[in-house]
């Protein structure tokens, strides 16, 4: 790795570590009482980033960028005032979506995910490397919780192609840090409109304190149809740490995933715990069975670059999360197995949450 690289990422640690070590001694910044007043009409704003800069490599899914707004609490999805006209009369004939006595949150999002071969500085078609390609997309997400459960529908629309503007960002950034122009942009896949529909179920299965950290499990299941993406998944998180928020999770840039939606408490009041300083590690994993992959199987309508691809994928991971006030920093190290055939190694990347809810 260049020296450069190397250098970024150590920075990082260092300052995660320093946070870690500051979350540690803060006090709570309010009461229970005024943080559950606040939590009915507080939205969220989040930022993810991911790069495989952090296990050291830049191939493959190298970079992903996701920006995302989350809505307060609301009785009927109707109440955010943002949904557009023509859709209000569908989403509530979605009768899973609009179960009686469960809270209800909107979200939008907006992001672009990369994907390179092993050698970006070959000009020519490399054959038996995954293609180039980028997606870039809009989403928008329908939540609805209670305390043990959140079910969250998200429809998402983009393009995969040249327009994504994949080519673009990943120059731009490899001459912000001073390395290699990656040479292949020419065989990228063609332009394609993208549809992903992702319906996912995520369960507070267990929630406890034991030598006074908090810990809990959280199963889920889930799954994407669509001309980017189909498969089905299946996946758990476990966390323990001081002043653990009741939400649901800390995500990966994944379709359907919703980490910054806090639960319902027991008592039917909104609630997360964030009015405490926290800090907490977590470990998770998650498989997929996948039908459809356009990043390896190629455009769907002419033909393009491909390869074989696994129909069975799984990532491990991993990471930390400090919360202190509104905001929150998460780090996600995630172990990925091989997703086509010919692969020479197990995708390993980073993954950074920056949230902060008002």
């Amino acid at each position: 790795m260049p020296a450069k690289l190397k250098s970024r990422r150590y920075t990082f640690t260092l300052l995660l570590f320093l946070s870690v070590l500051f979350g540690l001694s803060v006090e709570p910044c309010w009461s229970v009482q005024e943080a559950e007043e606040r939590n009915r009409s507080r939205q969220t704003f989040a930022f993810y980033l991911e790069n495989d800069l952090f296990g050291g490599t830049d191939k493959n899914y190298t970079n992903a960028i996701k920006l995302m707004w989350v809505s307060g609490d609301l009785r009927e999805y109707v109440e955010a005032d943002i949904l557009p006209g023509w859709t209000v009369a569908m989403v509530e004939k979605l009768s899973f979506m609009n179960l009686p006595g469960e809270e209800k949150n909107v979200g939008f999002a907006l992001g672009q995910n990369i994907y390179t071969p092993d050698n970006i500085e070959a000009k020519e078609l490399l054959k038996d490397q995954r293609p180039y390609a980028g997606w870039a997309y809009l989403s928008m997400a329908l939540h609805s919780k209670t305390f043990k459960r959140l079910r969250t529908l998200e429809m998402a629309l983009g393009v995969v192609g040249p327009s994504s503007l994949a080519e673009e960002s990943q120059k731009t950034v490899h001459r912000l840090i001073d390395t290699k122009d990656p040479e292949g942009w020419d065989n990228q896949l063609d332009d394609e409109f993208g549809v992903l529909i992702t319906l996912e179920e995520t369960l507070r299965l267990a929630r406890g304190k034991t030598w006074g950290l908090d810990w809990d499990l959280i199963p889920r299941i889930g799954g994407a149809l669509g001309n980017v993406e189909t498969y089905v998944d299946l996946g758990f998180t476990a966390r323990i740490g001081r002043n653990v928020p009741l939400d649901f999770g800390t995500s990966l840039i994944r379709p359907g995933r919703a980490a910054t939606v806090p639960a319902r408490n027991r008592s039917g009041a909104a609630s997360d715990d964030r009015h405490c300083a926290s800090f907490f590690v977590f470990v998770g994993a998650d498989g997929r069975a996948i039908a459809q992959n356009i990043f390896l199987d190629g455009n769907t309508f002419e033909d393009s670059h491909s390869v074989d691809k696994k129909h069975y994928v799984a990532d491990f991971r991993a990471g930390v999360s400090f919360i202190w006030r509104c905001f929150q920093v998460s780090y996600t190290h995630v172990y990925r197995t091989r997703e086509f055939e010919g692969q020479d190694d197990p995708q390993i990347f980073g993954s950074i949450t920056l949230s902060t809810s008002f």
